[in-house]
Parts: structure tokens; C-alpha cells; sequence
């Protein structure tokens, strides 16, 4: 079975698409009763782990899965922790997504390091927001040429944006910033998208004329 996922078009960046709301109760109410009955959470897993699967495999790949439970996981641990004024989850779930995500970047960044003669200074001279191999894999030879030079804080707020379904106040609530912080870092991360098609077009029609 294939467990990877086709990934959207560059242009697909620039686009905002509306989220769904399930009928039933609201994933608020399914915390709540989840503090008195831990077996309410499997409902709220089952609305939303394909989303979060989803997510996590098309940025990690085979790891992703883990990844994707690990952070339902974590999410049942802190349940108590979730707040109740929001009636939607997929914030918080994606923000955990999200730093798990981080975490396994960093983790595989150090490996490359440590594979690599010039280690300690490649510590020294990157600050983590360099695309490594997996990354560049999993979001393909045209996206990663879009946003390698991008923060990370910046990719992630994007594809948060494109790829989770989350609008601008709620990646502000996954990520734990300013919703103003958010409305910037997806400026200039749809910025340098444009900037990058513009280029590529230019050297397609370049190559034609050839």
C-alpha cells in the first residue's frame, strides 16, 4: 500500500480553501467529556487522524504515521490543557503536528551532521532553517526550490495554510503567535512562491525560444 501523498502545485500556495465543520458534537465537547471518559478521544481521532496523517506524511514521509500518533497521543496526555472557549481542535492538533514535525527535522538535520567531516562547523553557521534532504524530498523538486530559502517559521505558517486547511487565526493558535506575526510570515512566503513562478516562467519561455 502507498502511504505517500501527491503533493498540490506550487501555484496551490497562493490559494486559501475553507475547512469543513463535522456535525455532531463539537471536538470542545469531546474533550470535555474525554476528562471523565478517556473513550470519548477516540471519537475525536477518528474525525481528525486522515487530516493529521495527511499532513505529517506529506511533509515526513514513512515517518509521518509515527509522527501523526505520537501527536494524538500527546494530545490525550494534555487534554486537560485544551482550550475550551474554541470549539475546533484541528489548531491545537496541527500546532502539536507541527512541533513534532520540528523536532524530527532537527533530529535528522543532526544526523546529517554527524555523517558529515565538516559537522561542527555546519553547527556553527546554520540556524536550522535550511531545507534538509527529507524535506526537500517530501515537498518535490519545484516546491522545495520555492521555499528553501524561507525561515522555517515561515514554511510551517504556509503549509499549515495549504496543506491543514487552517485559516490565519487558527495557525496563529497553532504556532502560539500574533495572528498579525502570521499574516506576515505567509506574505512572505507566498511572496517568494510568486517570485519563484514568475522566474520559471521566464526560463520556460527562454527555453523555447531556443
Amino acid at each position: 500500500m502507498d502511504d505517500t501523498y501527491a503533493q498540490p502545485p506550487v501555484a496551490a500556495m497562493l490559494r486559501t480553501r475553507g475547512a469543513t465543520h463535522p456535525a455532531g458534537p463539537t471536538d470542545a465537547e469531546l474533550v470535555a467529556r474525554s476528562l471523565r471518559d478517556p473513550e470519548a478521544f477516540t471519537r475525536l481521532f477518528e474525525r481528525h487522524w486522515e487530516a493529521v496523517h495527511r499532513f505529517c506524511s506529506s511533509r515526513a514521509g514513512a515517518a509521518g504515521e509515527d509522527i501523526a500518533a505520537e501527536s494524538f497521543r500527546v494530545a490525550f496526555d494534555r487534554r486537560w490543557r485544551f482550550d475550551a472557549r474554541y470549539t475546533d481542535a484541528r489548531p491545537w492538533l496541527f500546532g502539536i503536528a507541527n512541533n513534532l514535525l520540528r523536532d524530527h527535522f532537527r533530529s535528522a538535520r543532526r544526523e546529517e551532521q554527524k555523517l558529515s567531516r565538516s559537522a561542527a562547523l555546519d553547527v556553527l553557521t546554520k540556524g536550522g532553517d535550511e531545507l534538509n534532504p527529507l524535506e526537500r524530498q517530501m515537498l518535490g523538486a519545484e516546491l522545495a526550490a520555492a521555499l528553501k530559502d524561507l525561515p522555517a517559521v515561515d514554511r510551517d505558517a504556509l503549509l499549515l495554510l495549504a496543506w491543514a486547511d487552517l485559516d490565519y487565526e487558527q495557525i496563529a493558535r497553532a504556532l502560539g503567535v500574533p495572528v498579525g506575526t502570521v499574516r506576515s510570515r505567509i506574505h512572505r512566503a507566498r511572496q517568494r512562491v510568486r517570485a519563484y513562478l514568475k522566474t520559471s516562467q521566464h526560463d520556460n519561455e527562454q527555453d523555447g525560444l531556443r
